[in-house]
């Protein structure tokens, strides 16, 4: 596959842009890993920024998660947190991103020994800060870690519940899917819808379209994250476009966990054709060497996407988010005034005849 024209990589440099699928820890720059490797040193992670590269190559999913959880394990107190999610912050704002719903795991923290209310505060205070400093919004979705079972969706469920922490606006199941069904999950999600939690599970990476419809008819899916199976099932694909029910698509990943073999073969184009609503994610960068930008020059690629084609799956995202409504009109207002003014260089094959 080729590369985005330079141009329009320039362009997607530029735009405004808001984030849907990405996670806390797995959005850890090579720098802050290292760091925070060379801090804990018997979690056995690479402490050079140059040997992550291979450490964060996968042969499957279930190596990714592995890989992901030594990762996890590095963060060991409240202050990790904190430095963590500013971090992470500061990079999306680099990237022009102005919202962003980070996915957040607080079971795997809490697990490890930091207090619930220390981690609530050490993410609230990154937030605050990195809205005030670096222009960006954050949110928070909490996730249930779905390899941990029916203790962590407990937990997960009572933080979110009882403690919270003013971020938060959504609630998912992550990790892997092969072997954890969702059915068992749905007290969980119930309890934090009833609160006013939106409901975005992960479903269809790793297995077939019935793992999307038990997101849908089990736990309440308001949007979905991955969802790439779903192509299979044209039924699905009706009810998906029917309904505007959004998928959180993460190309570089799918290719990465091996979801999908190869970029070639990725269903971005035949989703959007059936009229399937998608927002264009970079799920753990990273670790799968990429970032919302370069996810953006992927997707102009397999949707032969010109600026305003661009612009215009940027602001999908905005609509598609669970941001307040002030901010929505803020960012959409940003992307139609960046999409005016900023224009392809003329090249001679724009030139008028002489």
């Amino acid at each position: 596959m080729t590369l985005a024209p330079s141009y329009l990589t320039e362009f997607i440099a530029g735009l405004p842009k808001a984030e849907l699928h990405v996670h806390h820890v797995g959005s850890a720059s090579p720098r802050i890993v290292a760091e925070l490797a060379a801090r804990h040193p018997a979690a056995g992670v690479p402490a050079d920024v140059d040997k992550l590269a291979e450490y964060f190559t996968f042969s499957d999913f279930a190596h990714f998660i592995e890989v992901y959880l030594s990762v996890v394990d590095l963060i060991r107190d409240a202050t990790d947190v904190r430095t963590l999610t500013y971090e992470v912050a500061r990079e999306m704002a680099g990237q022009q991103i102005r919202y962003a719903e980070l996915t957040i795991t607080p079971y795997s923290s809490v697990s490890r020994g930091i207090a619930a209310e220390a981690f609530l505060e050490a993410i609230e205070d990154a937030r605050v800060a990195a809205e005030r400093e670096l222009g960006i919004v954050l949110r928070w979705c909490f996730d249930i870690p779905g390899e941990a079972g029916l203790p962590a969706a407990a937990e997960t469920t009572r933080i979110a519940t009882e403690l919270q922490p003013e971020g938060l606006i959504s609630f998912g199941l992550g990790g892997p899917e092969i072997g954890v069904p969702r059915a068992q999950f749905a007290p969980y999600f119930d309890a934090a819808r009833a609160i006013g939690l939106h409901s975005v599970p992960h479903a269809g990476e790793t297995t077939g379209p019935s793992t999307i419809w038990d997101a849908i008819r089990l736990l309440g899916a308001e949007r979905i994250g991955h969802g790439t199976s779903a192509i299979q099932d044209p039924e699905l694909i009706a009810y998906l476009a029917e309904h505007r029910l959004p998928l959180e698509v993460c190309p570089t990943s799918n290719i990465a966990t091996r979801a999908v073999p190869e970029l070639a073969q990725h269903p971005l184009a035949e989703l959007v054709a059936a009229g399937v609503r998608v927002s264009i994610n970079s799920d753990d960068p990273p670790m799968f060497s990429t970032d919302l930008n370069s996810e953006y020059a992927i997707a102009a690629e397999l949707l032969n996407l010109d600026e305003a084609g661009v612009a215009a799956l940027a602001a999908d995202a905005v609509t598609a988010s669970f941001a307040p409504d002030a901010v929505k009109s803020r960012v959409l207002a940003e992307i139609e005034s960046y999409a005016a003014t900023a224009s392809r260089p003329a090249t001679e094959a724009d030139q008028p005849a002489t």
